[in-house]
């Protein structure tokens, strides 16, 4: 299966597209962590210029999108890890605490981030969820605090008035979007239905699907909305199936595992239904075999190689899933880096060093070199695991790759090369 490739600068794509080869193979797994601190030395950074760098994790280790818990969490511990190996920043460990996000049925979010900054962390990982995003950004970034997600992808954020403190490895749903809707019509469908989780997350998915499609040609015939917390669907697949498309978008967390047997049940076929990111997940042990087998989805962000794969295990060697672990990994490298480049672990400071550790310098692509380079007073640029990572000043990735999978008889998103010549 293929892969496009999009260059963005600021807030905008721009209109040429490439097609290239980048795919994850996706499965679920517990998650290391849970809420316990990594990393030696004592908490304290973001106290100035002094002190470890002290980084805070907000991810979720329950709610709808819990399965994205484990590889974000294990990308940041396995970051941490190399840190500290390389010497840490500024001649000492850097350290983390993990807390828990939930989703937007919880005010876990809030209380998480309380507990992060009454420990003085200097930047916060996280949330993955955009609409959880939204309940904390103020709470964050307006304590001085860096906010750097690596999976939040609502577009909203590009603009958001955070003083320069929010950033994300996550490019926005604008690619996501139009990347689905281009594949569902290449597929082809003309006729397009939706169900859409009703937060920042699903709606901007489902505005920029709509417009795709349509500038293809072909028709949203129906788009059912549903709230985070609702248990019944039947009216959403009523809406849908009754306008009789020739796909149908999920757009969904693990909502997707009530939906989907309802879509089953009323004759809808797996290979009519397109996933996205938020729920690209193993459903080996929620549905037959076969259920899903022909379904497509994508999933911003590259592959994760076997060597990531296999430097990952060792903080966590459960790990089958790996959704957004590179993105993870980065965010916690570009701090550690941004944060020797300023010579201090104050927030603002690595602030202000964040975009320039990210381009237009020397490149490095493993911690120990870049440290080095830094060291030696080399302006560097650091490609990461998930991409280039070259970062905009509203604190967004200005390039990004955009996976798409297929199921596999067992319900899981697989690799399938067979049509990538036909997309590149």
């Amino acid at each position: 299966m293929a892969v496009t490739q999009w260059a963005r600068r600021g807030s905008r794509l721009s209109a040429s597209v490439a097609m290239g080869a980048a795919i994850v193979l996706v499965a679920s797994a517990c998650a290391t962590g849970g809420g316990e601190e990594s990393g030696g030395g004592e908490t304290g950074g973001g106290e100035g210029g002094g002190g470890a760098l002290s980084i805070g994790t907000l991810l979720p280790q329950t709610g709808a999108l819990a399965f994205l818990g484990p590889p974000e969490i294990a990308g940041v511990d396995l970051a941490i890890k190399e840190i500290n190996e390389a010497g840490g920043v500024n001649g000492e460990d850097v350290t983390v605490l993990h807390r828990d996000s939930g989703d937007t049925t919880t005010n876990l979010a809030t209380q998480s981030t309380t507990e992060l900054l009454n420990e003085g962390v200097a930047a916060v990982v996280g949330p993955a969820s955009s609409g959880v995003a939204k309940t904390v950004i103020n709470q964050i970034t307006g304590a001085g605090v860096i906010q750097f997600s690596p999976a939040n992808t609502t577009p909203d954020f590009t603009d958001w008035d955070d003083d320069g403190f929010y950033w994300r490895t996550a490019p926005s749903d604008v690619l996501q979007g139009q990347v689905l809707g281009n594949f569902m019509v290449s597929q082809g469908a003309s006729n397009v239905g939706m169900i859409v989780l009703n937060d920042a997350y699903g709606t901007g998915l489902a505005a920029n699907i709509r417009e795709t499609v349509e500038g293809a040609g072909g028709t949203i015939v129906a788009e059912s909305m549903f709230n985070e917390g609702d248990s019944q669907f039947t009216s959403q697949v009523d809406e849908v199936v009754g306008a009789d498309p020739d796909a149908i978008a999920v757009i969904t967390f693990d909502q997707a595992k009530s939906i989907v047997p309802l879509l089953t049940s009323r004759g809808i076929s797996a290979d009519q239904l397109y996933f996205v990111d938020g729920n690209v997940a193993d459903y080996s042990e929620d549905f037959d075999p076969g259920t899903l087998e022909g379904a497509y989805g994508t999933q911003p962000g590259s592959f994760a190689a076997d060597d990531f794969k296999e430097r990952l295990a060792e903080v966590d060697d459960s790990l089958t899933v790996w959704n957004y672990a590179g993105e993870s990994y980065d965010a916690t490298v570009l701090l550690a880096l941004a944060a020797a480049q300023a010579g201090s672990t104050d927030p603002a400071a690595i602030r202000d060093e964040l975009q320039a550790v990210s381009r237009d310098g020397e490149k490095c692509t493993e911690v120990a070199e870049c440290f080095e380079l830094i060291e030696a007073g080399t302006d560097i640029d650091y490609d990461g695991i998930s991409g280039p990572v070259t970062m905009s000043e509203n604190g967004d990735v200005t390039e990004a790759t955009m996976g798409i999978y297929k199921f596999d008889g067992d319900n899981v998103p697989q690799p399938d090369m067979e049509e990538q010549g036909s997309l590149e």
